[in-house]
């Protein structure tokens, strides 16, 4: 505390290049791995700090909230969404990886923090707007996911939604529809209640998609930063203000603030933006991005960006009565900006429970432990499936199995049954992730199969797992190391589609021996998928048994995630059996933050 009253006080006599060491460079992304939609609020009152969240779609726990005091370390230390009585119907939700929590909005006032956010089904008709249930949740301690309220909703008829306060206290609800426009109307927050019509405000500069707005009010002017051109390869961030709440609104004269269509920068789809002040008054924008290269703006649904939607940051110059103007998103950031403080793991509040961003995985499940915050379920989870350490299986997580592998009925829905599957975040360009998996005398009958996966959604996903199956045509079953895939989307020419179902017997030496799965991205392009002698705590020789490209985990809105599974593939009812899983290990190889020149180009086989 003394070291931030300190700088408050610097800031107050010397002019803004004084602070932070005069640290005017930075890498983006600031949070990486699928984080989309970023929102962030700035809280003075404690300690200076920056918090973000994110839409989180099918995983749960859900709205992940992170921290920072330097903008460039962010620990995650609460989910907002943490207890399944809250959002009951995501168990339920059906497309994929394109229904979920969409788009939150973030912001503090009065001692409280609130989060707007959506709960999309996008298998209802788009003239049926049930399939937005749009709600607000509130915490006075984000270091607890558990102090999180449960939800308050309210009718709109749409997605996106951001409170805005008036100088008079009147709250405001402001939010997208049908692709169209942004309406607004007054909302009591605490209870819900619409107290007005909804007024459509702005409609966009032409483009489709207008969406994710945000209100400010500076220089008595209203602003309004919105997102439009859909979230692809038109993306893109624009200003509108009026001297009056409801408008008419002007568009900024340089109009898109902020994009990268047409841009050979390794970053694009930059858009859907929040912007918010530091200690200093130094304006700040967080938006997304996906790391794909020039070829994006062509064809972004054959390029290779695996992680898919990730965190960036720019400055912000917003003089008095003026556009504020945006400085365009790279890998490395410089120019005329000072960090609030010199970037260090060290400045990270030490309240909440999760790790720092980008921070690797030595998770051995220790008794008495829990899962940590960062791991989480595809929709929600059956919670007697997973124990920690049980009796004879000390530092393990038992996988009870699903009935349902990672696919599920039609690669879209799961009709409220859960998976059995515990996932972390891709959240480097090269990383390496494994455990140690104890199957003999425990998978018993055919189908039954524990492994670990790359997977983007049920459509899109490549598997390695020990599976009992058939021997060589006859009807006697074995242990085998299985590689599986599935990569079909709705926006893919069936001729692309992509399927792969290969198997060997399980190698003699790991006959009766934990075995080690693994998936490592060997490079910007390919996954490989290996196994080995697990149950000792050096690596031991592996065997390479497929790759997958990542041109067949190509996101829609999410980003791939890693981790392990168990599952009866249809047969055998819930519980058909317990796996264990041990030695969890992700470890980040590389940041890749230009276009590599040597990428091979997109094809397929």
């Amino acid at each position: 505390m003394k070291v931030q009253t300190l700088l408050t006080v610097l800031a107050a006599v010397f002019p803004l290049s004084s602070f932070g060491q005069n640290v005017s460079t930075f890498h983006n992304p600031i949070l990486t791995g699928f984080h989309p939609d970023p929102t962030c609020v700035f809280v003075s009152e404690l300690d200076n700090t920056f918090f973000c969240t994110f839409s989180s779609f099918l995983t749960f726990p859900g709205l992940p909230v992170y921290a920072s005091r330097d903008l460039i370390n962010w620990k995650l230390i609460s989910n907002a969404l943490s207890r399944p009585d809250q959002v009951p119907a995501l168990a339920f939700l059906p497309r994929g990886a394109t229904s979920g929590i969409y788009a939150p909005t973030l912001r503090f006032r009065d001692g409280k923090f609130y989060i707007f956010t959506t709960l999309a089904n996008q298998a209802l008709y788009n003239d049926n707007y049930t399939r937005w249930d749009n709600f607000i949740m509130t915490t006075e301690d984000p270091y607890q996911s558990s102090k999180w309220s449960d939800p308050v909703h309210f009718d709109f008829p749409g997605i996106d939604p951001s409170p805005f306060w008036d100088d008079d206290g009147q709250t405001y609800i402001t939010g997208s529809i049908d692709g169209k426009a942004i309406l607004q109307a007054p909302l009591a927050f605490e209870t819900g209640e619409v107290l007005g019509p909804l007024i459509d405000i702005w409609n966009g500069t032409g483009l489709p998609s207008p969406e994710a707005p945000h209100m400010y009010k500076k220089d008595g002017w209203y602003y309004l930063l919105t997102a439009e051109g859909g979230t692809r390869e038109r993306h893109r961030s624009i200003f509108a203000r009026s001297r009056d709440l409801y408008g008419p609104y002007e568009g900024d004269p340089n109009n898109p603030v902020l994009s990268s269509y047409l841009s050979d920068s390794y970053f694009q789809a930059v858009g859907h933006s929040d912007i918010f002040q530091d200690q200093h008054g130094q304006y700040w924008a967080i938006a997304l991005s996906v790391r794909a290269g020039y070829s994006y703006n062509f064809d972004p649904y054959n390029s290779i960006f695996p992680m898919g939607r990730e965190a960036v940051l720019t400055p912000v110059q917003w003089p008095e009565n003026s556009w504020p103007t945006f400085q365009n998103v790279s890998g490395l950031m410089t120019g005329a900006f000072t960090l609030p403080l010199p970037p260090s793991p060290s400045t990270v509040p030490s309240e909440g429970s999760g790790p720092l961003n980008g921070a690797n995985d030595t998770i051995n499940f220790e008794p008495g432990s829990q899962l940590p915050a960062h791991l989480f379920h595809w929709r929600l989870p059956k919670q007697s499936s997973y124990a920690i350490s049980p009796a004879g299986h000390e530092n393990s997580l038992r996988l009870t199995s699903s009935v349902l592998n990672l696919t599920s009925f039609d690669g879209d829905s799961t009709r409220g049954q859960p998976q059995t599957f515990l996932a972390r975040r891709q959240e480097h360009s090269r990383f390496r992730f494994g455990v140690d998996v104890e199957w003999a005398g425990l998978l018993t009958r055919e189908g039954n199969e524990v492994g670990v996966t790359a997977l983007q959604g049920q459509a899109q996903h490549f598997d390695l797992s020990v599976a009992m199956l058939k021997a060589n045509g006859s009807d006697e079953l074995a242990p085998h190391i299985r590689f599986r895939g599935i990569s079909t989307t709705t926006y893919r020419l069936p001729e692309r589609f992509k399927y792969v179902d290969e198997a060997w017997a399980l190698p003699e030496a790991l006959q009766g021996e934990k075995v080690r799965l693994m998936v490592e991205a060997v490079n910007t392009t390919h996954y490989a998928f290996s196994a080995g002698l697990g149950g000792c705590e050096e690596e031991s020789e592996m065997k390479v048994y497929g790759y997958a490209r990542g041109n067949y985990l190509i996101p829609y809105y999410s980003g791939v995630v890693v981790g392990a599974y168990a599952t009866s593939n249809g047969r055998f009812g819930e519980g058909a059996f317990d796996a264990y899983v041990s030695r969890w290990r992700y470890e980040g190889l590389e940041q890749v933050r230009e276009f590599p020149e040597d990428q091979q180009e997109v094809y397929w086989d």
